[in-house]
């Protein structure tokens, strides 16, 4: 074997990782966050050479060596889910039936614990989807051995995000009724940007915001010597505070606040550093931290100037809701769902529904009652991923969702992490935390970034000397 051959084949490789992952991430933020259906089928497609470039460094053994140790065993438990989902696929759950030219979808009794799928089409489809994300993301893991590499994906992403807040937030100040300033009609009415859902923008927010805290407190370190203003940290600053702001402005309630515990995270993380940098200018550590707290609360002024209004309605519209509520003696619509989803979910809790068939089968759980304008309530999203993960492919697939988190975690065991992986991590539980009474996993974009951020945070760690926590 020729002996260039192996760090040639690895060159190129990790150009190929980045390159497509990067490209992957900026085309599903465009589109609409990847929620119009039109445009899975193309992403899917696009997901599929992240599947291809998965096999070829499986499979070849040069590629296979450079890997680091162990990481190809961490898409172990998303192989296992294929062959679940598969197995469902060959087991139909529903049956169509026709009564008087009337189609209806009767279920079919199967035993609960037997895999099988309502819509095996459906399931297959996004399975797709998921393993073209997955598989695209763990390659970065996988074949890019550089840090600064690491570092100019998360930047792109970040600036990505930044140039879409902006553009939501223009967006949003000059009344369009519909994505990109009214030419697409949103299906719903609390967009952003191009994200047809506020909810979901914010979850992307919260990801991008720890990706960009973290380069602000890995290149405010590096900056003793020549002084804060002479490097990316404050380009970085400038884009955390610039996403920041558009999370209020996009009325998403539960995510602003996310968003504050994240940023005060980073904050106590981050003033000591930043303040000693910027003392390169004369100011001392006093005068900077003073300088840095005088930021911060004309940031939160800002933050209210911008979006003020959009606080205002959303918080009418809590109130509203909280004295509906005390009126009643109930928790609301909320309660009503999950309990049906949990319902759902205990018919076939081994396996459940199949992947994709929420939608589909939960109108047959739906408790709901039609409002005054006595049209029918219907929900394609459980308002809960981890509820509905469980009522799609049950425990057992759930288990084998966080079975793929937790080995490339396991890695991690016993290291001192540096700040930037550690901040990706932190975006990744606030997110996932949040998908308890949300459903930020219902959007590509955020799926996306949510694996892209995770596998980049876990081998940037694993590169990362645990002697030192700060990278050279």
């Amino acid at each position: 074997m020729n002996p260039g051959c192996e760090p040639q084949a690895g060159n190129t490789a990790e150009r190929l990782v980045a390159v497509h992952a990067g490209v992957f991430l900026t085309v599903a933020c465009w589109a609409f966050g990847g929620n119009a259906d039109w445009v899975r089928t193309p992403l899917s497609l696009f997901g599929t050479l992240g599947i291809v470039l998965s096999a070829v460094i499986a499979a070849y053994p040069p590629l296979r060596r450079v890997a680091p140790r162990g990481a190809l065993g961490w898409a172990a438990p998303v192989l296992v889910l294929n062959l679940l989902v598969a197995a469902a696929c060959l087991t139909p759950q529903l049956r169509p039936l026709s009564i008087g030219g009337t189609a209806y979808l009767v279920p079919l009794a199967n035993p609960w614990w037997r895999p099988g799928s309502a819509d095996p089409a459906t399931s297959l489809r996004s399975l797709w989807l998921f393993d073209g994300i997955y598989f695209s993301c763990l390659n970065l893991a996988l074949a890019v051995r550089r840090r600064g590499l690491y570092r100019l994906l998360l930047g792109w992403a970040v600036a990505n995000a930044a140039v879409l807040a902006v553009f939501g937030t223009v967006q949003k100040f000059v009344g369009s009724t519909g994505i990109y300033f009214g030419a697409v009609k949103s299906p719903q009415q609390y967009f952003f940007a191009s994200f047809v859902y506020k909810n979901h923008w914010g979850a992307f927010v919260l990801l991008m915001s720890a990706a960009s805290a973290g380069l602000v407190l890995r290149y405010a370190r590096g900056m003793n010597q020549r002084g804060f203003f002479h490097g990316p940290a404050t380009l970085f600053l400038v884009m955390t505070l610039v996403l920041a702001l558009s999370v209020p402005v996009s009325g998403s309630r539960a995510c602003s606040l996310l968003l504050v515990f994240l940023l005060l995270a980073a904050l106590v993380q981050g003033l000591p550093r930043v303040s000693n940098a910027m003392g390169v200018h004369g100011l001392g550590r006093r005068a900077s931290g003073a300088v840095l707290a005088l930021g911060g609360v004309a940031a939160l002024l800002g933050a209210w100037a911008f979006g003020a209004d959009a606080v205002t309605s959303r918080t009418e519209t809590t109130r509203d809701e909280l004295r509906v509520m005390w009126a009643s003696g109930k928790v609301g619509w909320r309660n009503v769902l999950y309990r049906d989803t949990l319902q759902m979910a205990r018919d076939r809790p081994v396996f459940g529904w199949g992947m994709g068939s929420y939608p589909t089968v939960f109108r047959f759980y739906n408790t709901q009652k039609p409002g005054d304008d006595r049209v029918p309530v219907v929900f394609h999203d459980a308002h809960s991923d981890w509820l509905q993960s469980v009522s799609e492919i049950g425990l057992v697939g759930t288990a084998l969702i966080g079975a793929a988190v937790a080995l490339p975690l396991s890695a991690l065991r016993g290291r001192r992490l540096a700040p930037l992986p550690r901040f990706l991590l932190l975006g990744c539980a606030t997110v996932a935390a949040y998908a308890t009474v949300e459903f930020p996993f219902g959007n590509v974009a955020v799926v996306l970034s949510w694996w892209f951020c995770f596998f980049i945070a876990v081998q940037y760690g694993r590169l990362t000397s645990t002697a030192d926590s700060f990278e050279r």
